[in-house]
């Protein structure tokens, strides 16, 4: 977890909300960990934004205020299922970024990838970044298309129709963590046979959780069936409400995928408009209550198999009278590993 995870979304209730935006490392382990790589990334994108150090870490013990105080709140209810931060509840930077998304549409997206041809089929533009794949490749893509469709539960699931195949590109330059990783664009027919409601589906190759490196087996492979793209759909499942409809997982040529829609309406959290203290201090605030709801939504309230206890329930008790070490231990661990990462940066 850090602070390029999160950003400007609209769920599927057509809420336009705040919140977490990549689970690919989503994985079972201590919640502690999403705190002290969250601290981190702060102090690294405070002082790349000129704040100084003390600044940097009141903004992370800001961020450790709001997630403590979010879980007690959250502790003997179940308020945390309905929880979301939108543009009635923010201000400041996260609330611009949420009205950012609200004000995006589906065909500014669609004309950004795709057009419509000379036999009035929609079809994906070729740039540097969108190339076509092979014939075999398509038809290896095509063939998992099934797979595909029975990842997702029957409760949340479109007639075939909606998931006909008009196109596939591969998508070159996209990601951080996943740089050098199989990504797709798959273009779908959607609710009806126009061409303006098409569909862009993201197909994501996915590997092992870095958790899983320092954990091994915490999450049982059984639980998500030794596919790494069914993990990722769980884990977004576990931490988001009202989640995306298409987002499933398949297997191309042995490789485990997960698909997801490419949303018209999700907006990367851009860091360098924290510019001052307060801006900072602000966002992180929202980002706290965040990765509490994440952590507190996907315990027993998720799937009791996996989590048999109320996070929310447990972090609270066991922090209670504790906060002010607790919050000094993640902030002496995050300047200690920020030392170690400009080590290693140069």
């Amino acid at each position: 977890m850090h602070m390029q995870n999160l950003g400007g979304m609209r769920d599927s209730n057509e809420s336009n909300v705040f919140d977490t935006t990549d689970f690919d490392e989503g994985y079972l382990g201590p919640y502690v960990w999403d705190l002290r790589r969250m601290a981190v990334s702060i102090l690294l994108a405070a002082k790349e934004n000129a704040l100084s150090s003390s600044d940097a870490q009141d903004i992370v013990r800001n961020f450790l205020d709001a997630y403590l105080n979010k879980m007690s709140d959250f502790k003997g209810t179940n308020d945390e299922l309905s929880y979301r931060l939108s543009e009635s509840n923010t201000n400041g930077v996260v609330k611009d970024l949420i009205q950012e998304a609200a004000g995006k549409g589906r065909s500014s997206l669609l004309n950004k990838y795709t057009l419509v041809n000379s036999s009035s089929n929609r079809v994906f533009q070729t740039t540097s970044e969108l190339q076509p794949v092979s014939s075999s490749t398509y038809s290896d893509i095509t063939g998992a298309m099934s797979s595909y469709i029975a990842s997702i539960p029957s409760s949340k699931r479109y007639s075939n129709s909606y998931y006909t195949l008009k196109d596939i590109r591969l998508k070159l330059g996209s990601g951080t963590g996943s740089l050098g990783k199989y990504r797709y664009y798959l273009l779908i027919v959607g609710p009806s046979s126009a061409t303006d409601d098409d569909r862009i589906l993201e197909m994501k190759q996915e590997g092992s959780s870095a958790v899983a490196i320092a954990v091994p087996g915490l999450l049982p492979s059984s639980i998500y069936g030794n596919h790494e793209g069914a993990r990722v759909t769980i884990a977004t499942k576990a931490m988001l409400s009202n989640t995306d409809p298409l987002i499933g997982y398949t297997t191309v040529s042995s490789i485990p995928f997960m698909l997801h829609e490419k949303s018209p309406y999700q907006v990367d959290f851009d860091y360098t408009l924290l510019t001052t203290k307060s801006k900072f201090m602000d966002a992180m605030g929202y980002s706290g209550k965040v990765v509490a709801k994440n952590h507190a939504i996907s315990d027993k309230d998720y799937d009791a198999a996996i989590i048999a206890v109320s996070v929310d329930k447990e972090v609270t008790d066991i922090t209670n009278g504790n906060k002010a070490v607790f919050k000094d231990e993640i902030v002496n661990f995050a300047l200690d590993y920020v030392t170690q990462v400009e080590y290693d940066y140069v």
